[in-house]
């Protein structure tokens, strides 16, 4: 098969034209991609980013984690899917067998496998999902590729983060701290529930996109007074504060746009100048009873709610998509996002 293959840590990806295809087993399907998003994820891991927690690839790889496309084979166990179905892929793939996946919650799976990590992924023309049963997801005939493959990662992470997680509701300011996928899914998912969004990045452009999605107010964080900008903003502070990014900034932004009990809701992973340890205001975060929440992925369960909102027009992953390339152009978007500067959510189209 055709791949953008990851040879070696912080070197671009290389495209190979006879690279081998991945191997069926008994409970999983392949899936031919139909297109898969690029994620600023796919940036930490070129980088060599994550092996504090694990998550590191085995090179070389195919990596690409926010997939979808029909499926080419199944293998002889799996029940529900056959051949020819459309699906999107959650990126974490449960077991099956520990506590958590037997209370429906895979995406903390004690021992999970993850898409373009373990398992051949979606910068290759097919990728394969281990334990098919469990860990694929039906895609309605109404929703297209494209539009499915903004969703498989950035925007149901932040599904499961807002709605879930941080129970986000009508009339909670919410303050979020970068407008890259995750930012501007989150934007469009608080905004669709009924709360007053505050968007927060230092690129103007990712903030007039946010405005789209639905924020009531942007905040430029230049100029270093993005916590106080949106005390002003919201009277006192944000009922929820989100981390989209996940530098030490945006982090510390976020628990400063509080009001006292406010909830804290971190969705993006630490960077090489973090390795997964930011400092925290915690006499603050005691003084004024804040929360702390981690989010990640979102149970396969979880799916159909999102999938219906997008479906009845109330979520619209589809307009964060502001371009669609061919594979071969994907490392070259995967560097670009070291300088921040991209706008909106790029995917690769088979």
């Amino acid at each position: 098969m055709k791949a953008a293959v990851l040879e070696a840590f912080r070197t671009p990806m290389k495209i190979h034209n006879n690279w081998p295809d991945p191997k069926c087993g008994p409970e999983d399907a392949i899936i031919k991609v139909a297109a898969n998003g690029i994620c600023r994820s796919d940036c930490h891991v070129c980088d060599g980013d994550w092996e504090w927690i694990g998550l590191q690839p085995e090179l070389p790889a195919v990596i690409g984690h926010e997939f979808c496309g029909i499926v080419e084979e199944v293998g002889a166990n799996v029940k529900n899917y056959k051949v020819g179905d459309r699906v999107i892929c959650p990126f974490i793939f449960g077991c099956g067998n520990c506590s958590f996946c037997h209370a429906g919650q895979q995406n903390v799976c004690l021992n999970a496998d993850l898409a373009g990590f373990g398992c051949s992924g979606g910068y290759g023309e097919y990728a394969l999902v281990a334990r098919a049963d469990l860990n694929l997801v039906e895609l309605p005939e109404s929703i297209g590729f494209v539009e499915a493959a903004s969703m498989g990662c950035r925007f149901m992470t932040s599904f499961h983060g807002i709605v879930d997680q941080a129970k986000v509701g009508a009339g909670d300011w919410v303050a979020i701290h970068g407008c890259g996928g995750i930012g501007l899914a989150a934007t469009q998912i608080a905004t669709a529930l009924g709360a007053n969004v505050i968007a927060v990045d230092i690129n103007d452009k990712n903030l007039e996109i946010a405005r789209k999605m639905g924020a009531v107010h942007t905040v430029n964080a230049s100029n270093g007074d993005a916590p106080e900008q949106v005390v002003a903003l919201t009277g006192g502070g944000a009922h929820i504060s989100v981390d989209a990014l996940g530098i030490a900034v945006t982090c510390m932004n976020s628990l400063m746009s509080l009001r006292s009990r406010g909830r804290h809701l971190q969705i993006g992973l630490t960077t090489q100048a973090e390795k997964g340890f930011v400092s925290l205001p915690v006499d603050i975060m005691v003084a004024r009873e804040l929360e702390f929440i981690g989010t990640i992925g979102m149970q396969p369960r979880r799916f159909p709610a999102m999938l219906n909102m997008v479906e009845s027009g109330k979520l619209t992953p589809g307009e964060m998509v502001t371009s669609v390339i061919p594979v071969d152009q994907a490392a070259d978007v995967i560097e670009s996002m070291h300088g921040f500067g991209n706008v909106g959510t790029t995917v690769v189209e088979w």
